[in-house]
């Protein structure tokens, strides 16, 4: 039996969609998976080194790993009204934040690269645990933070108002859902296997909204002591058909995203082909 190395998040979307097979009520023949739980960043940053067989990863990083990995066309965390949030202690707008220090949660996250297409000048970021950045900014330490994830749901919990939608800009300026991020898988491994997890992924997603009490205590372990209402916004927003498969418009929209990243000079050009499956 072959064991192959899967790193994901443990945020509620990535162990709903993982769950039954990092579980075990789904397996794979053949193969066996060995599960590494980090938050996405951290995921980025191992890509880099090819230390994974596959991974979560942020799209702002796939043009730097694009040579050694390939993308899945299951797993994505992409869609609509899901983007990241610039939020501030008080009303204000992104052209007051130009040179001001930003929060972000990750150098490479899709966040910051959002951040920075948006406009220039806001360059001066200070990159952390995502879940840092509320707590931080409560205390004054920044004029603004950029949050993701369950972010969405809680900011105004910590006093915070929204200066901008990055998902919601980015949608209503290229017309195309958000490309967050994606599941790699190593180029060396080749097609075959990388078609083999694909699916795996799929079914693990179909097993998950169909039998979801059967992995909810796996989900809770991991959600950071988020309540259920919480978790289950989180994986409502996140998981959806995109999830599934890419598809044409999912498919566009990260060609885009690295498209415009390289146009701006953000983002080396990807010049292989982003999939391995057809």
């Amino acid at each position: 039996m072959r064991t192959l190395t899967l790193g994901f998040s443990p945020c509620p979307n990535d162990t709903f969609i993982f769950g039954a097979l990092a579980t075990g009520k789904l397996e794979i023949p053949g193969f066996r998976l060995e599960i590494l739980h980090e938050d996405v960043e951290t995921l980025n940053k191992l890509a880099r080194e090819a230390l994974l067989d596959f991974t979560k990863i942020s799209f702002h990083a796939l043009a730097l790993v694009a040579k050694r990995y390939g993308l899945l066309r299951s797993g994505a965390a992409l869609g609509r009204g899901c983007g990241p949030l610039v939020v501030a202690r008080e009303p204000r707008d992104m052209n007051s934040l130009r040179g001001e220090a930003i929060a972000i949660p990750g150098e490479l996250t899709t966040a910051n690269l959002l951040l920075q297409l948006y406009g220039e000048d806001f360059t001066h970021v200070h990159p952390m645990p995502y879940d840092a950045i509320m707590p931080r900014l409560q205390s004054g330490e920044f004029a603004a933070g950029v949050v993701i994830h369950e972010g969405r749901f809680t900011y105004n919990h910590y006093g915070l108002h929204k200066v901008l939608d990055l998902g919601g800009w980015w949608e209503e300026t290229q017309n195309l859902p958000i490309a967050l991020g994606g599941i790699l898988v190593r180029r060396d491994l080749g097609p075959d296997v990388a078609e083999v997890m694909e699916d795996a992924v799929r079914q693990s997603l179909n097993f998950a909204r169909q039998n979801s009490g059967e992995i909810w205590a796996y989900i809770k372990t991991h959600a950071q002591e988020m309540d259920d209402e919480v978790i289950k916004q989180h994986i409502d927003l996140y998981v959806n058909e995109y999830s599934l498969d890419l598809g044409e418009a999912g498919r566009l929209a990260v060609r885009k995203l690295l498209e415009l990243a390289h146009k701006r000079g953000l983002l080396p050009p990807v010049t292989a082909d982003l999939f391995l499956t057809s």
